[in-house]
């Protein structure tokens, strides 16, 4: 089974300093038929201007994933984490029973460009923990985060993982799916065939049910994120 969400398709955002897009149910766009997929709950692709940004507020046993695209993102939270990411810098911040924070465009003239993406977390009320980290930008899949941290990934608290896709032109690749697991791959630049379709930025695409899937870009280089997800009754 496959599912594609549009990039035209996603929930709209504007309030002068912040501009979004939802790929998924948030804030005061609600759509029942996009309320999440397994446990992947947001993305929503942030665009926030220069000196602007979220004033400190709180979340809980949610895990809270940050990749910046552009420009720089400083972070401050309650727990004594304050951090400045680069594009390129992926966060992630397990919420636990509780934590305060802040995110802002660290630049007085740029835009930010960021993806925001939560994902529910399989333990619940334990100790907030904060995580950063930039991987290598090299071609194929690069695991960035896992459910034990192996080989320098960031650990989450959830039977789940995050890789980040890089194809050059024309590039293809045959992706590590199995009928027991579900995916979802978001696409941040380029042209990918997939699954008898073709997306292009902002694009996104729910997998189920595959034992085999290969991804080929077009014209230009591709970047997109990854996800490998319990199975959707799990």
């Amino acid at each position: 089974m496959f599912e594609i969400i549009r990039s035209h398709q996603r929930g709209r955002a504007s309030f002068g300093w912040l501009k979004s897009r939802h790929t998924f149910s948030f804030g005061h766009y609600y759509n029942p038929q996009q309320m999440g997929f397994s446990k992947l709950r947001v993305i929503n692709d942030d665009r926030v201007a220069a000196g602007a940004g979220f004033d400190t507020h709180g979340h809980r046993n949610m895990e809270i994933i940050s990749y910046v695209l552009q420009g720089a993102m400083a972070h401050r939270d309650s727990a004594g984490n304050e951090e400045v990411l680069p594009a390129g810098e992926f966060q992630l911040m397990s919420a636990g029973r509780g934590i305060y924070h802040s995110e802002y465009n660290a630049s007085p003239s740029d835009e930010l460009a960021f993806l925001q993406i939560w994902i529910e977390p399989n333990a619940f009320d334990g100790e907030p923990s904060y995580q950063q980290k930039q991987f290598a930008a090299e071609p194929g899949l690069t695991p960035v985060i896992t459910p034990d941290g192996r080989d320098g990934t960031l650990r989450i608290k959830q039977d789940a993982s995050l890789a980040q896709l890089l194809l050059p032109a024309q590039g293809s690749l045959a992706m590590p799916v199995t009928t027991s697991r579900s995916y979802y791959l978001h696409l941040i630049d380029g042209e990918l065939a997939i699954a008898g379709d073709t997306l292009n930025a902002g694009d996104g695409i729910k997998l189920t049910d595959l034992s085999k899937l290969e991804v080929q870009a077009g014209e230009q280089p591709v970047r997109a994120l990854w996800f490998d997800l319990p199975a959707l009754n799990s």
